[in-house]
């Protein structure tokens, strides 16, 4: 079964022949099985060569690089396989007509303050006053023209989205507000390290599909990053990041002792980056019903059918309608 894999320490990830294995920094020597991962993850000082990104490139695996914080770096991403020159055109078409780029826009953020009320109307009796502020906020995405105006809404919403979590936290995490370059507090060092692997995670299911990662919707497509991944990410960051936050936390899975703090930047250290990892892959893996497939579907397939059904939409086969969490 292809799977995530995830290296910690400092050392030397080295080809021979078709294998990989990691040499850590006491030359210990550990076998990685290419055929079955899909992703890999480096979170130490690692070195490579370019024979063994032939062979990631060979068996499709993507390797994401996270610096000695944890903080995202950067993705080697396979040569495409799937590609479509109709999608990307119709892709991109779609970004440039206005209209058409606004309704995809919308529909993004539509899911994910839908998936921000769920989490928090399970806390009704404190968080009554953030429902009531988001739900005010989300009646004006009806009315807006432009997709500034909508990151605009989609700031405020998740402002008072964040402060709620003042009321469902059981631990001294507190949020006063978001900060990213770089986080202040644990909570905030939770919620980049979560969406991080969010976006790398959602990087990786675009690229089994023909869509282009490069050309977004709702955030504005710029060099350097693949900015329809943040697009969709949007839609799973309240879905699977923010309960793995919660439930981390709140089940003393995660704790103060978790983090670092040097000069007032905030991070997991390596055993917080641990734990919280195995939250995330299990919340990964978790299946649910799907009421129109009829079988069960994990967390994580459910980012490959969110693309396909942007796919239909861009090639005018099916309306987008985005995921909006049913269980």
């Amino acid at each position: 079964m292809l799977k995530d894999h995830y290296i910690f320490s400092n050392g030397r990830l080295k080809r021979k022949d078709n294998t990989i294995y990691f040499l850590d920094e006491k030359e210990n020597k550990r076998s990685l099985p290419v055929h079955q991962i899909e992703n890999l993850y480096v979170f130490g000082e690692v070195d490579f060569n370019s024979a063994l990104l032939n062979l990631l490139s060979q068996h499709e695996v993507h390797l994401h690089i996270f610096n000695y914080y944890g903080f995202y770096a950067g993705t080697f991403c396979p040569r495409n396989r799937k590609v479509s020159g109709f999608t990307v055109v119709q892709q991109s078409a779609h970004y440039l007509d206005k209209g058409k780029r606004l309704y995809i826009a919308k529909m993004f953020l539509e899911s994910a303050v839908h998936h921000m009320l769920r989490n928090i109307r399970r806390h009704k009796e404190k968080t009554e006053v953030y429902i009531h502020q988001i739900e005010e906020e989300a009646k004006k995405l009806d009315t807006v023209s432009t997709v500034q105006e909508l990151m605009g809404i989609e700031g405020r919403i998740r402002q008072h989205y964040y402060q709620s979590f003042n009321e469902i936290l059981k631990q001294d995490f507190t949020f006063e507000k978001r900060t990213k370059q770089p986080p202040r507090d644990p909570l905030n060092a939770l919620i980049s390290f979560g969406n991080s692997l969010c976006y790398t995670t959602v990087l990786g299911e675009i690229y089994k599909t023909p869509l282009d990662p490069t050309v977004s919707f709702l955030h504005e497509p710029s060099t350097r990053r693949f900015s329809l991944s943040l697009d969709l990410a949007e839609i799973f960051k309240p879905l699977i990041v923010d309960p793995v936050i919660i439930a981390s936390i709140n089940n003393r899975i995660i704790t103060n002792k978790h983090f670092d703090d040097i000069d007032g930047m905030v991070f997991l250290n390596e055993e917080g980056k641990k734990k919280f990892i195995m939250e995330w892959e299990n919340k990964l893996a978790t299946s649910i019903q799907h009421r129109k497939l009829k079988r069960k579907v994990s967390y994580r397939h459910f980012i490959r059918l969110e693309c396909y059904k942007l796919i239909k939409h861009l090639i005018g086969d099916e309306r987008y309608k985005p995921l909006k969490a049913w269980w």
